[in-house]
């Protein structure tokens, strides 16, 4: 069983970006001028698909793989200037940007919305609000009082939360209710217009013939919505705990491995209602992204579980996974469902067999093809064209920093095997990955940038300095454009009407 759309997708040679959306400076932002200006750099560059990491709401430590839900879109892209132009706030009230101000802002926006039933843009209507909250309505009470409670309570995890609300009284939640019904009206006022950009964005995005590729965590916060609704769902105890938690043994991106935190699923409580949960997950990415990587596939073979009791990976185990049954769900729910398989780390036979079985796409990244053995599936002569290539991911430090920490041994693989000097890096990987066989190849937008170890956006198994890297527009010249449009077309990676 195999997808069509990925079939589509993956049968013409495409060259695209790797860039969150938060990289994206804007003072009030995201979604509006900046993300279209964006878009504007790619269609000038010929390339045609943006990927983005997952875009839900994140915790204070700005993780897109820890989010407060897997449905939700984040309130801090929602651009507050498009607010202007529909009536809703005024340039007055945009003149000290600050989180502070911009919370104040979307509640008095939320406010003049509900008090007027025209704003002079279609679909930000009454009408488009209630077409989007019967639309979402799987997930969208329960994240609205999910964040509302969290507010009220001064945004402890919800394991703190007085014993009623935490375990979901319905007295207590329907007196919560009743006493927070605009708090809750101005949390779903969000969602909505988080919805309406991003899908104006979209649209803007396809018109410019650019593709949205986004990315779903195989596994979702403790402190999230999703678990705090859908306890029996996860490998949790009594008071809420979890009994194991996620995580990875030792592997490239951690010497010690890494303890995710992450509570696993009870698969068999999934399988139950037939993986319900799961397929309005996809559901929602489905009407975001043209395109979905499943974060840690592997796990769906078999994943690694923590006891709750220890800190350390090493301690964890393989546990067998829902495999063949829950993607032949899937696909038979969605038989377009557009997916690729993040497949680095631990990869199993077990793993590929699993993958290839559903004709999924993997990926492969240049900067881990140079451990000395022919046989790296990483290396050029063995990529296959079903698959995407990557320079380095978000996990991985810049190609430039990368290549500048090599010893001089490997170095010298390097150079040898691309033919190279080493003059102009990375621009010798990025046009080594573009001569790939790999239908797809994607660059982090910081190596078209030819920056260092300081545009790094995430260290696994590190707390600090992460997701926090900006793009300098002074960096995204006329020149910059030519030349990635060349190598695109040098490359035959011009996508085909």
């Amino acid at each position: 069983m195999t997808s069509a759309r990925t079939d589509d997708l993956f049968s013409t040679r495409r060259a695209g970006v790797l860039l969150h959306p938060t990289c994206l400076p804007g003072p009030w932002g995201i979604l509006g001028a900046s993300a279209r200006t964006f878009v504007d750099f790619l269609a000038d560059s010929s390339l045609s698909v943006w990927q983005t990491l997952p875009i839900g709401p994140t915790h204070r430590d700005l993780s897109p793989y820890q989010s407060l839900s897997a449905h939700a879109g984040n309130p801090d892209f929602i651009d507050l200037l498009e607010l202007v132009e529909v009536g809703l706030l005024s340039e007055r009230e945009l003149s000290q940007p600050a989180p502070e101000v911009r919370h104040q802002l979307l509640t008095l926006a939320a406010e003049r919305f509900f008090n007027n039933d025209g704003t002079g843009l279609s679909g930000l209507d009454q009408a488009g609000y209630q077409r989007f909250r019967a639309t979402n309505d799987y997930w969208l009470d329960d994240f609205c009082l999910f964040c509302a409670i969290r507010e009220v309570q001064a945004f402890p995890a919800w394991l703190q939360w007085p014993e009623s609300l935490r375990d979901r009284d319905t007295e207590a939640l329907q007196d919560f209710i009743d006493q927070n019904r605009s708090r809750l009206a101005r949390i779903r006022f969000e969602q909505f217009l988080f919805q309406h950009q991003w899908q104006a964005l979209r649209d803007y995005a396809r018109g410019k013939g650019i593709l949205l590729f986004g990315d779903i965590p195989i596994f979702v916060a403790h402190d999230s919505a999703d678990v705090w609704a859908n306890r029996h769902l996860f490998k949790l105890d009594e008071r809420g705990e979890p009994k194991a938690v996620a995580g990875v043994p030792p592997d490239y991106f951690s010497v010690e491995g890494q303890h995710w935190g992450n509570p696993l699923f009870n698969w068999e409580a999934m399988a139950g209602d037939g993986y319900q949960w799961w397929l309005e997950r996809l559901e929602s990415q489905r009407h975001l992204f043209d395109l979905i990587r499943i974060d840690h596939f592997r796990g769906l073979q078999a994943y690694w579980e923590i006891p709750a009791e220890t800190p350390e990976p090493k301690y964890g185990y393989w546990v067998p996974g829902p495999g063949d049954h829950f993607l032949e769900a899937c696909f038979s729910r969605f038989p377009d469902l557009p997916l690729v398989a993040e497949n680095l780390g631990i990869i199993s036979d077990d793993v590929e067999e699993l993958r290839k079985r559903f004709r999924l796409p993997g990926m492969t990244v240049m900067q881990f093809g140079f451990d000395g053995s022919p046989d790296n599936p990483h290396l050029l002569h063995n990529h296959h064209p079903r698959d995407l290539v990557y320079t380095g991911t978000h996990d991985n430090d810049t190609t430039l920093g990368w290549y500048q920490s090599l010893d001089d041994h490997t170095r010298r693989n390097v150079n040898n095997y691309l033919g190279t000097s080493g003059e102009g890096m990375p621009w010798p990987v990025i046009d080594a990955a573009f001569r790939s066989v790999c239908s797809l190849a994607i660059v982090p937008m910081q190596d078209f940038m030819g920056l260092g170890t300081e545009a790094r956006f995430n260290t696994p198994g590190t707390v600090v300095n992460n997701w926090i890297w900006q793009l300098d527009w002074n960096l995204c010249r006329k020149d910059l454009s030519e030349t990635i449009a060349d190598s695109v077309r040098q490359h035959g990676r011009l996508p085909r009407d």
